[in-house]
């Protein structure tokens, strides 16, 4: 009798164990191992891993980082007054989430980070706002600086966008994270910025610790919940480094299916990267010795056949009673969530809020293909001879999976949601609220009030304006545009007449959501325009998106 699998994990002093119980335990049979290793094969040739160099140039991006980061803590506590001492054990410390903490390694993918810095540092010292400059630094207003302010050089945002190797530097302070994204060597960054209830923060710090979190803001709550979340998924999956990497093997492969096949978006509604990783960690406690072509089948038929809205766990919701709301499946604002999927570090919280019933539809369609195309593929290879010996040996068989979505000819009728703005900057700061609410344009507006089978937004933009030529644009309007696409099938049998008339929905929609955006700056402007599947813009097949 094989001894008993233990998936507990202790992180951050506490021990954690799986909501679920293990389904089968066994390990994958010789010949689904012979079904994975077409899968390894065809891993080998579509699902690139990020090069030697590559991995290096991030290390090494993120050693400088750090040593950034540290040395300006020890600026701020120098402004500060303090003693020598206390600058020199400030500390700070950078740490990583997402993907990359992982060790996904996907080529050409961002870093998240989080610079976690003791009580002493403000946000006002992070991006170096409030400047009041000696007026020998004022600038001519014709400068074009980032944002038209003036930051404090010695703050964290100037240092680093003043460095050599940074470029398309951008800060976010008024959102509800504050921000800092640029590309350090070409690779893309997203800093953000956690200030702990504690005089210092030493190189030996446990962010997994749910303490951490005592006495903290909400940005900075939000923050640390990244890489907590991320560390706590890494400790539950990985028992074995067997059992890792087949973790992160189906990751990458779920990863690129829900990109081709129009999935890949938690802020429009789908499916992002901690979505990903939880789902594909939740299937490993289900099935811990499965091989990744088994897990991938498993993982294909657990949410084609997920009973919506349970939700989705890999621990049960603990309170470590510091005051911060924890999700709990019996509050009411809870019991309208349509597909939960809680995280599993304190406080616990649905990282899918943004799923609707129209988005669960056409993920559990995509679901039900899956499962039907990986299990056909496995009965079929059972057979022995009915699939083609040289697709099974080169993993070409496996293609079919990830075949690009027909979302472009699967609709009679496409709404383009064209986004304009007078300037790249003003264009940058208006499409990204526009496009985190153009979920609710289509869950609140359109899906819930008008006579519809099915409606689905395509989770990619076109950097293109497919407004009507009538519409009197600017040139730098024009340019700087981008366009979403919507699909949607009428129900004739609900139908009041014979013509659909979206206008009073895209008017509530600019009414209740676009107008919260400030400031509005003349230029900023949503143009919709319909299509038939037969009318739509050449950009729509130009770019297949393969994920």
């Amino acid at each position: 009798m094989p001894p008993p699998i233990d998936l507990t994990a202790t992180i951050g002093g506490r021990k954690v164990t799986p909501a679920l119980p293990i389904v089968d335990g066994s390990s994958s049979p010789p010949n689904e191992l012979k079904f994975n290793a077409s899968l390894s094969s065809f891993i080998s040739q579509n699902v690139p891993l990020e090069s030697v160099e590559g991995i290096r140039t991030r290390e090494r991006v993120l050693v400088k980082m750090g040593t950034l980061c540290r040395e300006w803590v020890k600026s701020v506590a120098a402004k500060r007054g303090l003693s020598s001492d206390a600058v020199a054990s400030a500390g700070g410390e950078l740490f990583t989430s997402g993907s990359y903490r992982l060790g996904v390694h996907e080529p050409g993918a961002d870093i998240d980070t989080i610079v976690v810095v003791p009580s002493i540092c403000t946000k006002e010292d992070f991006f170096g706002s409030g400047y009041v400059p000696p007026d020998s630094m004022v600038q001519d207003d014709d400068d074009d600086d980032v944002n038209n302010e003036i930051r404090d050089p010695d703050s964290l945002a100037e240092r680093i966008r003043r460095h050599p190797d940074v470029t398309n530097f951008i800060p976010v302070e008024g959102a509800a994270v504050p921000i800092l994204t640029f590309d350090w060597e070409g690779i893309n960054i997203d800093l953000l910025f956690a200030r702990l209830n504690a005089p210092s923060v030493p190189a030996n710090f446990d962010i997994d610790n749910d303490m951490v979190l005592s006495g903290v803001d909400s940005a900075t709550e939000k923050s640390l919940n990244g890489p907590r979340v991320t560390n706590l998924i890494a400790a539950l999956v990985g028992g074995t480094e067997e059992r890792y990497q087949t973790f992160l093997t189906v990751v990458r492969l779920v990863r690129k299916w829900a990109k081709a096949r129009g999935l890949y978006s938690n802020k429009l509604g789908y499916w992002g990267g901690v979505n990903i990783n939880i789902a594909v960690a939740l299937v490993l406690q289900l099935y811990p010795n499965a091989c990744p072509a088994s897990l991938l089948r498993k993982f294909f038929l657990v949410f084609k056949s997920w009973r919506w809205p349970n939700p989705v766990m890999l621990t049960k919701p603990h309170d470590a009673e510091l005051g911060l709301p924890v999700w709990n499946a019996f509050q009411a604002a809870t019991m309208r969530q349509v597909a939960p999927m809680i995280t599993p570090a304190y406080p616990a919280m649905n990282s899918t809020l943004s799923v609707s019933r129209q988005t669960l539809q056409i993920l559990h369609e995509e679901f039900a293909r899956g499962h039907n195309v990986v299990d056909k593929l496995y009965k079929d290879w059972q057979k022995g001879d009915v699939l083609d010996k040289e697709k099974v040996e080169s993993g070409e068989m496996w293609k079919e999976l990830f075949e690009p979505s027909d979302f472009f000819i699967s609709y009679p009728h496409y709404l383009s949601m064209c986004i304009v703005g007078p300037s790249q900057s003003d264009a940058q700061s208006w499409a990204g609220f526009v496009v985190s609410r153009l979920r609710k344009l289509v869950s609140d507006q359109l899906g819930r009030s008008l006579p519809l089978k099915k409606i689905q937004l395509w989770p990619k933009e076109f950097s293109a304006c497919v407004a009507e030529r009538s519409a009197l644009l600017t040139h730098a309007q024009r340019a700087n545009s981008i366009t979403y696409f919507i699909g949607f099938r009428v129900d004739t049998l609900r139908m009041r007449g014979s013509e659909l008339d979206i206008e009073r929905q895209l008017q509530n929609f600019s009414k209740f959501e676009l107008s919260r955006f400030h400031p509005l700056t003349p230029g900023m402007d949503v143009l919709p325009k319909t299509f038939g599947v037969k009318e739509l813009p050449k950009i729509c097949f130009e770019d297949v998106y393969e994920g």
